[in-house]
């Protein structure tokens, strides 16, 4: 079957990823929101030079500005708006091309992993393979894809999330391959792998929860009689496992967004230093719940995914059954 499983898992998760692409900009638009306006630390304000010279007596000492108020957080619906009047509706699709790739790269290796590893690790006598190597398989499967689709995964990330730049900080990258181009040429290959730990840890965590549950809830309704082998089981041990990797993977993908989104310059300290700098600077500004941010879009766009790539994956099986 090898070969074969790959091939199943691409095509699923390739129409998966393109039909819930506008729901996925809107999660990253959401999961920015805040960046950049942390409060200013009253610690470095109130620093003097050393040789400052004292005002005289009397003067009357200018207070420092009032920081600016940080920006209102609006949900997905606004943000989803607020995009189709300032951009239009080609704006939900932007980096529609980087997700294709990264579906055939990341997807594609998971999906066909999973499918190895669960065939090796079966019962043959039950047939069923226990939900803690469901959950090893889902680990390895998922690490290992990461690793492989990152850098479409930076240059999706940085398409989706230009649009809400100034127009002279937009990238304006004309493809994922353009995207790619440029990030090697001008900042290192290197950078093509910027969060991969966050994008590994991420997978591994949505491909266990998302997989295994998925693989379990069904053989759970199909062993007690609730529901026939069918669309109505598929959908619904697919939209109960959406919802689980949702929960558990939410937090990393936060980090994840925000360290491959950031802008380097040269000569200039990068905003984040890595993902547990990331993950302190988030949580002392915008407080704990911040991780969450995007979680309302993250299970809108992770449920039908889920159902999407699931109901594909389960037709294509039957139709490249006999090959």
């Amino acid at each position: 079957m090898g070969v074969k499983g790959f091939v199943e898992g691409g095509i699923a998760s390739v129409v998966a990823g393109c039909s819930t692409h506008p729901l996925d900009l809107i999660k990253v638009r959401m999961q920015l929101q805040g960046e950049g306006h942390a409060p200013p630390n009253p610690s470095v304000q109130n620093l003097r030079p050393a040789l400052a010279f004292r005002a005289p007596a009397g003067a009357h000492v200018a207070p420092p500005p009032p920081p600016p108020p940080p920006p209102t957080r609006v949900g997905p619906v606004a943000v989803g708006a607020r995009i189709l009047r300032q951009e239009g509706v080609a704006a939900l699709f932007s980096g529609v091309s980087a997700t294709v790739l990264r579906q055939t790269l990341y997807s594609t290796t998971r999906m066909g992993l999973y499918d190895i590893l669960k065939q090796k690790w079966t019962d043959p006598a039950t047939g069923n393979m226990p939900l803690t190597r469901k959950i090893v398989a889902g680990l390895i499967a998922g690490g290992i894809g990461a690793a492989v689709g990152n850098p479409a995964d930076v240059a999706m990330v940085r398409m989706q999330a230009d649009g809400r730049l100034p127009p002279e900080q937009r990238r304006n990258y004309r493809s994922v391959v353009d995207a790619i181009q440029r990030m090697a040429r001008q900042e290192g290959v290197a950078s093509l792998w910027r969060g991969s730990s966050l994008t590994v840890n991420r997978a591994m965590l949505v491909t266990a929860s998302q997989l295994a549950s998925y693989d379990q809830i069904k053989e759970t309704i199909l062993a007690k009689g609730l529901m026939k082998d069918g669309l109505g089981t598929h959908v619904t041990a697919s939209f109960a496992a959406g919802f689980v990797a949702a929960v558990a993977s939410n937090p990393v993908d936060v980090i994840k967004t925000r360290v491959m989104n950031m802008k380097v310059e040269e000569g200039r300290e990068p905003p984040y230093s890595g993902a547990a700098d990331c993950a302190l600077k988030t949580v002392r500004a915008e407080g704990p719940m911040a991780l969450y941010k995007g979680f309302i879009p993250t299970i809108s766009r992770q449920g039908p995914f889920t159902v999407v790539l699931f109901v594909t994956l389960e037709q294509v099986r039957k139709l490249l059954k006999d090959f």
